[in-house]
């Protein structure tokens, strides 16, 4: 399959063509044929323009580039390996939605042929992959794995906004149903990854190596978090101790925050629930995904607090309503929860966000982004330290806040720079 992907014999197919799918899309696009395959038409019609929705691959990185970008069924059928990078939420209750994996699993299947891969880079539980998923494609394709199409899982390592670990620069780990489908899958992906592969000795193994990953950050940051409850009640800056101890060479520097985003904030969600239908209950990750959970109300008790003492109609702006910095994601942002308590005590809410785009907050969230703020805000929270929100003074926060206002420094971006506000940070 390697050899006829490279003469351009086979083509690949990219099922879902979010922050993950597009950019492996896009790479693979340089060597071989690629079909890039996504449900949304609006999106699709923007990336044959040259238009990445998640604004996260330059538009020069769609010139020359052997892809074909389709919501049309049909189209798969000219594909010999399907690789599905759909997204794997959680609902409301925390419980894995594996609706669009199954959805993708069941467009794949319907046109699967004797031959072809599978390979999926969608972050789930161990096990998901062939307890799941492939009794979908069987069912869909009438054929079996093993005999007559190999499936393969290898976990997507993307983190949005970050120009440095990109998929070409960091180790790919690749499994297979068998030894010659993890060969053939190693050497296709060591197509796009300069910096190799790691060989997982089964797909159990894989998917529990993305897992782990997110789940460990989450178990540190929700240290951090509890750590700052604790210093906060001291008087202590938790940023100056995080600064402090990590003059020691083995010292990890996590810090505290708000924990959203489609990874650290849900997969230990899956993890967890896997563990209980096997019959654990798991008890420091899940004491983990509590902490971090609760630290947007946290956050909000605080901001209560202080404006209901100091203003009789008290208003907020939001700086940041992206689930980290410089990306237009604004998935699972754990601010929203913040605004919700805050918008329940009748407390006037702006929020704004240079990266954020107005028309997905509304639809996601039933909020308006400000375009221009006002300037008699009795607290201000920055969410995150987007790029232009690093070079702003106490100038700037004077300007846009009555005198006894609050700055909400969440990720300590102006730590010992704001002197005529009251200044507070996790």
């Amino acid at each position: 399959m390697y050899q006829e992907l490279l003469e351009k014999k086979a083509r690949l197919a990219v099922i879902g063509l979010g922050y993950v799918g597009l950019p492996i899309a896009l790479e693979f696009a340089k060597k071989i044929s690629v079909i890039g395959f996504d449900i949304n038409s609006r999106r699709i019609d923007m990336m044959r323009n040259g238009i990445d929705p998640s604004k996260e691959v330059n538009g020069h990185e769609f010139n020359g580039a052997d892809i074909r970008f389709t919501d049309d069924l049909e189209e798969l059928r000219g594909a010999n390996v399907f690789i599905v990078a759909v997204p794997t939420p959680v609902d409301k209750y925390n419980v894995p939605d594996l609706k669009p994996l199954v959805g993708a699993s069941e467009t794949v299947g319907k046109v699967l042929k004797k031959g072809d891969y599978v390979i999926y880079e969608s972050t789930t539980y161990p096990g998901c992959t062939e307890e799941d998923c492939l009794p979908v494609l069987e069912k869909f394709s009438g054929l079996k794995m093993g005999t007559d199409f190999k499936l393969g899982y290898s976990p997507e390592r993307i983190n949005p906004g970050d120009k440095k670990n990109t998929l070409k620069t960091v180790i790919k780990v690749v499994s297979g149903c068998d030894a010659e489908s993890l060969g053939e899958i190693a050497s296709l992906y060591e197509l796009v990854v300069d910096a190799g592969v790691h060989r997982a000795s089964s797909i159990k193994v894989a998917e529990a190596t993305k897992i782990v990953e997110n789940t460990q950050r989450d178990l540190n940051i929700a240290l951090m978090n509890e750590l700052s409850l604790i210093f906060d009640r001291m008087g202590v800056n938790t940023f100056e101790v995080i600064e402090a101890a990590g003059t020691k060479w083995n010292f990890l520097k996590f810090q505290p925050g708000l924990v959203g985003g489609h990874c650290i904030g849900v997969d230990p969600y899956y993890l967890t629930y896997k563990a209980a239908s096997l019959g654990y209950e798991s008890k420091v990750i899940t004491a983990s995904r509590y902490i971090n959970d609760d630290m947007a109300k946290y956050v909000a008790r605080k901001i209560i607090t202080h404006v209901l003492r100091n203003a009789n109609d008290p208003k907020v702006l939001v700086k940041g309503v992206t689930f980290k910095e410089n990306v237009s994601d604004i998935r699972n942002s754990k601010i929203i929860d913040t605004v919700k308590e805050l918008l329940a005590f009748n407390i006037h809410v702006d929020v704004e966000d240079p990266y954020a785009e107005t028309g997905e907050v509304h639809e996601e969230y039933g909020l308006h982004l400000v375009r221009k703020v006002a300037n008699d805000y009795d607290a201000v929270i920055i969410t995150v330290p987007h790029a232009p929100y690093l070079s702003l003074s106490d100038a700037d926060f004077s300007s846009i806040t009555n005198k006894e206002a609050m700055i909400a420094d969440l990720k300590g971006i102006y730590k010992n720079k704001i002197t005529s506000r009251k200044y507070w940070s996790l």
